[in-house]
């Protein structure tokens, strides 16, 4: 039996008025209770990975640690119950003189219970076969009444070429379809708390967020990112998604551990709005960070630009019941003429067009109806 090792810890009377609170003595860091008139010692670093029990909360016996709510019982150290067997080490305590000591020779052994490794934690493992493409879909919509969504009719026209045309193995995931929690700030905690797997995911199985991690880890070689534009930005659902994919990008921060090898990442952007650069910047920094390469031409993108203001205006003047008159009605006049102008050259909004005159009868029909219009003569007296 080792020689007793009493250190002062402090006041009692001061040390009572906190159920719980973290006290040192050197390196070592200790959790003190005190419940039903009682100090109670056991050791403060928990056995999940390392978080600061003192620091946790008191939940009836338990102490909980604040990094994953692993509970451990206040006076014996143990765990909650199924998990006795997970100990962490616990100390005497005595009061002489208004002082509390602990004995620092008397902690029992800390205890480390076999847990299963989550699925996702396996090595990451290229298998043998054709490249893998993931469609990942950030656009919101109500599932039960769903929308046209130009993001979403790009990613399904590249997934299908993947598919059909290249034969690749292909898989889509719309975030929008996933029940998945929001990042809860594991790292603001501490970079060691957010953990990989996802701490979510590894507490909560009913989480899907974990498709999307087995996909782009472990089974994915091409990643390929849709998203409107929202605000000027990319999609919440893509934030939502990207906050949580940080657990990624930390283990390379805490571990020298790179879990995305040998991956393509490009992205899909459409918006009624602009600011496709800004958008495109933020999607390849972040996917950059986490290990990603790019091809040549990373992105696709469109957005409506300088004929969404057309159609504001336009709008706005059918909302008053006007039309436009004057300069403003020559110069609407050039604009739609202008924009209705189908082209066979380049990429921008003429050849797509173009196209669309080819495909469809009904757009024809439209696109002669509105040229008629413009040819009439005004009638406004100006």
């Amino acid at each position: 039996m080792p020689d007793t090792q009493w250190i002062d810890v402090g006041s009692v009377e001061d040390l009572k008025k906190k159920p719980l609170q973290e006290v040192s003595s050197g390196k070592m860091t200790i959790a003190l209770t005190y419940k039903d008139g009682t100090f109670a010692a056991i050791s403060g670093v928990c056995n999940h990975v390392g978080g600061p029990l003192g620091e946790g909360t008191l939940d009836g016996d338990y102490v909980v640690c604040p990094w994953h709510y692993w509970k451990f019982h206040h006076k014996t150290g143990q765990g909650e119950s199924g998990y006795e067997q997970d100990q962490v080490p616990s100390y005497a305590t005595k009061i002489e003189n208004g002082r509390l000591y602990i004995d620092l020779s008397s902690a029992t052994k800390r205890k480390k219970q076999s847990h299963k490794p989550h699925p996702l934690a396996r090595p990451v493992l290229r298998q043998a076969g054709p490249i893998r493409v993931v469609g990942i879909s950030t656009t919101a919509m109500t599932t039960e009444h769903p929308r046209y969504s130009t993001s979403d009719a790009m990613l399904d026209v590249a997934i299908e070429h993947a598919r059909s045309a290249l034969k690749l193995e292909t898989q889509c995931i719309k975030l929008r379809e996933l029940n998945f929690r929001s990042c809860e700030g594991f790292y603001s905690k501490a970079a060691q708390a957010c953990t990989w797997p996802c701490s979510i995911t590894q507490m909560d199985p009913t989480d899907q967020l974990d498709r999307v991690y087995e996909a782009i880890v472990h089974w994915a070689d091409v990643i390929l990112i849709s998203t409107p534009i929202r605000w000027g930005n990319a999609s919440s659902l893509y934030y939502k998604m990207v906050e949580r994919l940080n657990c990624i990008q930390n283990q390379e921060t805490i571990a020298n551990k790179h879990l995305l090898k040998n991956k393509v990442a490009a992205f899909i952007i459409m918006g009624g709005q602009d600011n496709v650069q800004g958008v495109a910047g933020q999607l390849m920094t972040f996917f950059a960070e986490v290990g990603c390469q790019f091809p040549q031409f990373p992105f696709i993108a469109h957005s409506r630009g300088w004929s969404a203001q057309l159609m504001v205006t336009l709008d706005e003047l059918g909302e008053k019941g006007e039309s436009p008159g004057g300069p403003d009605r020559a110069t609407s006049i050039a604009s739609i003429r202008t924009l209705l102008t189908p082209s066979e050259e380049g990429e921008g909004f003429g050849r797509q067009y173009h196209d669309a005159l080819q495909r469809g009868p009904d757009v024809v029909l439209a696109h002669a109806a509105v040229r008629a219009l413009l040819l009439q003569p005004s009638t406004n007296k100006e």
